[in-house]
């Protein structure tokens, strides 16, 4: 699984910057908050949107703080906990219960009668570190984000939680961000249950690296630049 980009980490961060509204949108959308584009471009730029939910308003928010958190600390290493603090700035403003922590109830899965076990922190460590060790980071960043979600190791806010731990280690080596489009989610849904049941991830990392990785390559549009100035 080679790198589909190879940007610096500014380059990186300056792309998941230009961006950050479209991915916030689809990230809520991807774990059911039912907003579009433009309210959560209103809402991101701190305006309220009266006839939305409070509790759909605050998530926009933590999405916010969120990804602000990861992208002003992309020299900290993405471990246990690092993706502790971003469930909890994820389920801030008491959205979340517990948010943080690792959950200690038991939690049902829609579309599935599949149950995910309660996790245990010293399994959850060693995981995290055998992820760790993936050298390529598009492979790393794909393995962690699809763990965290199977593994449901927080009360609420999974999915939020592992898309923004994987796109930590893809612009943190400048190989892009993580981002599923509205055209790809149904399907996306559709494979994560299948992975859920099956704790087979091939099918589905495929699915994401085809279709689900965004970025610029900065050098071919360099080239192009310096060509139509010559």
């Amino acid at each position: 699984m080679e790198p589909k980009f190879n940007m610096t980490v500014e380059q990186n961060i300056f792309v998941a910057k230009r961006n950050i509204v479209d991915y916030i949108w689809k990230s809520a959308n991807l774990e059911g908050i039912a907003v579009t584009y433009p309210e959560t471009d209103t809402i991101y730029n701190g305006i309220s949107v009266p006839h939305l939910r409070i509790d759909d308003v605050i998530a926009i928010n933590n999405l916010k703080y969120a990804w602000r958190f990861v992208l002003e600390n992309t020299n900290y290493p993405t471990d246990y906990p690092f993706i502790c603090k971003i469930n909890q700035y994820v389920g801030g403003e008491n959205l979340i219960y517990n948010a943080g922590f690792l959950r200690n109830i038991p939690v049902k899965m829609g579309g599935t009668a599949w149950i995910p076990d309660i996790p245990a922190e010293t399994q959850v460590r060693k995981e995290l570190d055998d992820i760790k060790r993936i050298p390529n980071p598009t492979d790393r960043g794909i393995t962690l984000m699809l763990y965290c979600m199977r593994k449901q190791m927080f009360v609420d806010g999974n999915k939020r939680t592992a898309m923004l731990a994987g796109n930590h280690i893809m612009i943190s080596n400048g190989a892009g961000i993580i981002s599923i489009p509205m055209e790809a989610q149904d399907k996306f849904k559709s494979l994560l249950v299948k992975f859920y049941e099956t704790n087979d991830m091939e099918e589905i990392k495929l699915f994401v690296y085809d279709n689900c990785i965004d970025g610029i390559d900065f050098e071919t549009a360099d080239k192009k630049d310096n060509e139509i100035d010559n």
